[in-house]
């Protein structure tokens, strides 16, 4: 009987052990750096525990908390030991959940009384004494009945839901930790103590399951890290977001607003109105350039016209609907099938190939009022869509097209960005084969161009593969906005189809794309990745006149109207105050330029000017400033 199984580590080397021999065992003989930073394994492309013994012949990898697996077991557990402080404390809490999420973790309860800031102080410093007693983490497997069993005497209805809707005689992994015993798929580091620095953030109410339906739970936020520097590091980030928080900023620069009377619906100010305009204004400058040609379609479309494009089967429970005339109709999400109609209006040749067709559309889709947040998740807004209709042999030089113009884009904006490959959906329409073309033809476009990409198996378009565009802000932030998909599917729903060069009808192929992705999204994001100091270009106000007293009046308003005759946007501050509360002013609003003007400037026939963010830079001839102001703004500076 063979006893030894050999383990192949990433640098293929091998090593004999013997059967049943633990991760935790093997990082424990290599020693170093290592055995200090193992937080999880991955045994034939499987996370596991360290402490999990293995039995067969494997491919083995330790996962360290720098790894993107890493940092959410690492976090996991860190909401497992909160969980354990809040039932210390506070007695009967019901658990809900408690993931890793992006820089964090959170967990949500059912308390008989709301938690208060005062509370998140006790919960972190019992989570360190928890951390302290260095607990050991242990797996422990029961059967499905037996797990509800011990939940049920424990009186955890969440956790019996949770367990209900997993298929019948499945295994049921729970993790303990001195006498806390969660339900929990794991992995998890191997003990309490492997946690080094923990900080509770804020407090939500959130639905259970998101479904406001269900019962409203508290919701603690938290993160974790290795090292007090990066904590430190990260809370500082967390400081400036606060301060660019585009709610924030979008009141006191009065750019828009958000009522009770329409949740989830923005209202754009007239300053907001010019920043979205210089966006609109933008896009359509260089969609014609790119060879775009606009249309516009209804936001109200049947019914059945959603049925035959498949979003009736894939996206209804995020759809609007209505009647008119005894007939269903929806309020559209999206804008594809509207291109649909306006493509199939008439016959088209090989020759018109590609088509470009674009749309600055409005859509409108159902989102629960818990996920609502300022203008980066709302209920409507402005998709800057575009569907080129093309030939098969096309795809991949007008794919490349499509990726020039959303870095040119980027790039304007002075934003980096990464790109991600998203494969098939579990519900998704068309074959395996047809699916496989059009995700090869995307990885082939990267590939073949060396853009570096990751892949995002089953996160798909329900009718296509896509290539993500996602932006890093100033703060490190990442967001989702740019995308590319490749569609075989609808021109098959809607029958589209073209004369080729044999005189025969043939199919197109689709790519759906957007730039900005939401108009309001990307809107939200310039604010704060600019701390809504914009630049010339797209700032609301460009210059403000700061008269010192009430005879410079009739000068300010002179000089500011040859700069409007010269399309720039211009105000005066004759308010009867101080000329340094006036500069104080226009420096919270963030206005580029600032103009001075009293009774040397008059004289001189000249302006004192201050920039933002240089100050005073001295006197000078209106001309000799509009000459910058136009080179600035030409240059689309984001200086």
């Amino acid at each position: 009987m063979n006893n030894k199984i050999i383990i192949t580590f990433p640098d293929d080397s091998k090593k004999e052990y013997p059967k049943g021999i633990t991760p935790q065992e093997i990082v424990d003989q290599m020693g170093g750096r290592l055995k200090k930073e193992a937080l999880a394994a991955q045994v034939n492309g499987h996370l596991i525990d360290l402490k999990c013994p293995l039995e067969e012949d494997a491919r083995l990898s330790f996962i360290r908390f720098d790894d993107p697996e890493g940092s959410k077991i690492y976090r996991h557990s860190s909401s497992h030991i909160m969980a354990q402080a809040v039932q210390r404390l506070f007695g009967k809490v019901k658990l809900g959940i408690g993931p890793s999420i992006e820089n964090g973790f959170y967990y949500d309860f059912e308390v008989p009384e709301s938690f208060s800031p005062e509370d998140l102080e006790k919960i972190e410093a019992e989570m360190k004494k928890i951390i302290k007693e260095n607990l050991p983490i242990e797996r422990k497997e029961l059967s499905r009945e037996e797990a509800l069993a011990f939940f049920k005497g424990k009186g955890e209805d969440y956790k019996l839901e949770l367990i209900q809707d997993l298929p019948d005689g499945q295994t049921i992994s729970l993790y303990q930790q001195g006498e806390f015993l969660d339900l929990c798929a794991g992995p998890h580091v191997s003990s309490t103590g492997k946690i080094k620095t923990v900080k509770l953030l804020s407090l939500a109410g959130a639905y259970w399951r998101g479904d406001e339906r269900n019962p409203m739970l508290q919701r603690i936020y938290g993160t974790s890290f290795t090292k007090q520097s990066l904590l430190d590091e990260y809370l500082n980030r967390l400081e400036e977001a606060k301060k660019r928080d585009h709610r924030k900023l979008g009141r006191e620069l009065d750019l828009y607003s958000m009522h009770e009377e329409a949740p989830g619906f923005p209202f754009f100010h007239p300053k907001g109105m010019i920043l979205r305009e210089e966006l609109l204004k933008f896009w359509r400058q260089e969609h014609r350039k790119a060879g775009y040609q606009e249309i516009q379609t209804p936001i109200i479309l049947d019914r059945k016209l959603w049925e035959q494009s498949g979003h009736w089967e894939h996206y209804k429970e995020n759809m609007y609907f209505t009647k008119i005339d005894d007939t269903d109709f929806a309020v559209k999400p999206m804008n594809c099938p509207g291109a649909m109609l306006v493509y199939n209006t008439r016959m088209h040749s090989y020759r018109e190939f590609p088509l470009r067709i674009a749309e600055l559309g409005l859509v409108h889709r159902h989102e629960l009022s818990g996920t609502l947040h300022g203008l980066l998740r709302v209920r409507n807004f402005t998709q800057d869509d575009a569907h080129i209709f093309m030939l098969p042999s096309q795809v991949k030089e007008e794919v490349k097209k499509v990726i020039d113009l959303i870095d040119h884009f980027y790039k304007v904006f002075g934003f980096t960005y990464h790109v991600e490959l998203s494969t098939k959906p579990e519900k998704a329409m068309g074959s395996d084969e047809l699916w496989e073309i059009a995700t090869s033809a995307l990885r082939e476009v990267l590939e073949e161009n060396e853009i570096s990409f990751k892949v995002n198996e089953g996160d798909g378009a329900f009718y296509g593969p896509k290539i993500d565009f996602i932006l890093e802000d100033c703060l490190g932030r990442n967001w989702q906005c740019g995308t590319a998909q490749l569609d075989f599917q609808m021109p098959e729903k809607f029958d589209l189809s073209y004369i080729g060069e044999d005189g025969q009808k043939h199919r197109p192929v689709i790519i759906h794309r957007v730039v900005y992705g939401a108009i309001e999204r990307f809107f939200a994001l310039l604010i704060e990745h600019y701390g809504g100091a914009f630049p010339l270009w797209l700032a609301p106000v460009q210059v403000i006149f700061l008269p010192i007293a009430d005879r410079h009046f009739e000068y300010a308003r002179e000089k500011a109207q040859q700069l409007r005759e010269e399309g720039f946007r211009v105000e005066i501050d004759e308010r009867n105050e101080k000329v340094g509360y006036k500069i104080r002013e226009a420096q919270v609003q963030k206005i580029p330029y600032m103009l001075i003007v009293g009774d040397k400037e008059m004289e001189k026939n000249q302006v004192a000017v201050r920039k933002r963010g240089e100050g005073d830079i001295g006197p000078q001839p209106l001309e000799t400033l509009l000459e910058t102001l136009k080179k600035e703004q030409e240059e689309k500076s984001i200086c």
